[in-house]
């Protein structure tokens, strides 16, 4: 398995490790539910160098991530970010990604970890114009800070002014305990809080100075596990579970993030005719109504028949409650519908709420 520049702390800490995506990661250190309650209450710390870094550069590299993205970047100014898909010509969804600009003929794209490799594959299979596609990802190490207390541990190390980052926006050359740095505040957790690249080779004392500045805050390392349940909670999408190949961002409900009036981009005409038509399955969220926890691809059924399958599905520690998302035929996506999962054979009653289930707590 590959491994980040941290995998040795992670076992010195006690991580239990597991493979994801060919990857040596930590699923949990002290527990998943200890874990998903520091970040909800005061903060956590997850290593996220797995994750990859392609940089897009060239006279034309505006015009060029135009064409690969569903989303309007051509709005977004110097040091902000932009969340989109990436679509396939039928709409299928290549992966989602961040667009971080730093003027337009420098971006900085960030992908998901598996997806490294087939994403910089698509976009030189699609380069058009000026521009220059490198694969960065082995010389950055990024980790994420995460938590009602991060601005605070964060603002120890460095003399930037950490409240001047707005959300979705970074700043470049940012030092944290000396290191250069790439400070951009988003998430994947519903909490405020921040990514922050610097160079592998620096990654164990950024790792271990930022786990001590915050250590009278109660900020912990987060493994996966607690990951993944944080990011479900407020209904973020996880490729291969709410979007992939086979599942459009129409019908993962990121409509937001797919502007059809803009020029020609790839999988536009089939999006084009998908929304004209209405998407025939949608994503929704539902919480149970009886006893059980829905799990991923569990069946769907209403009346014994299948209407679609669960994409993620847990119990939420914040709600108290077994929840999920799944992808149903849309006339079963209204608040309130009531349809059944299969669960160890059992259909097991649950209902469609709304989305998200957890109120973010950004900083606008």
């Amino acid at each position: 398995m590959n491994k980040t520049p941290l995998y040795e702390q992670h076992i010195k800490l006690g991580g239990e490790i597991i493979d994801f995506g060919g990857w040596a990661l930590p699923v949990h250190y002290t527990g998943v539910l200890k874990e998903h309650k520091q970040v909800r209450n005061a903060a956590g710390i997850f290593d996220v160098s797995h994750m990859g870094e392609i940089t897009v550069k060239g006279a034309d590299a505006q015009s060029f991530i135009q064409n690969i993205v569903t989303n309007d970047i051509s709005g977004i100014k110097d040091f902000q970010a932009a969340y989109s898909p990436m679509c396939y010509e039928d709409g299928g969804t290549v992966d989602d990604l961040l667009i971080y600009k730093y003027n337009n003929e420098h971006y900085l794209l960030i992908v998901n970890a598996t997806n490294t490799l087939k994403d910089f594959e698509w976009l030189k299979q699609n380069k058009k114009g000026r521009v220059h596609i490198k694969n960065v990802s082995d010389s950055y190490a990024q980790l994420a800070l995460q938590g009602p207390k991060a601005q605070g541990i964060l603002q120890k190390l460095t003399d930037y002014s950490l409240s001047d980052i707005k959300f979705f926006h970074f700043a470049a050359d940012v030092k944290i305990s000396g290191i250069p740095c790439i400070i951009s505040r988003s998430g994947y957790t519903g909490e405020d809080g921040f990514e922050i690249y610097a160079a592998s080779k620096n990654a164990l004392k950024l790792w271990e100075d930022i786990l001590e500045a915050g250590s009278g805050d109660g900020l912990v390392p987060i493994g996966l596990g607690a990951r993944d349940l944080l990011r479900f909670e407020a209904a973020l999408p996880l490729y291969g579970n709410e979007i992939s190949k086979d599942i459009s961002p129409l019908e993962a409900g990121l409509g937001h993030f797919v502007k059809l009036e803009k020029d020609n981009f790839i999988g536009k005409d089939a999006l084009v005719k998908q929304m004209q038509s209405g998407p025939e399955r949608t994503l929704a969220g539902f919480e149970m109504v009886e006893r059980g926890v829905a799990r991923s691809h569990y069946d769907v059924q209403v009346s014994g028949k299948s209407i679609g399958f669960v994409t993620t599905g847990n119990f939420s520690p914040s709600l108290g409650k077994s929840i999920g998302l799944a992808l149903v035929q849309t006339k079963y996506s209204d608040e309130g519908t009531v349809f059944e999962i299969i669960i160890r054979n059992k259909p097991i009653k649950a209902k469609v709420v709304k989305k998200p289930f957890y109120n973010k707590r950004y900083k606008k």
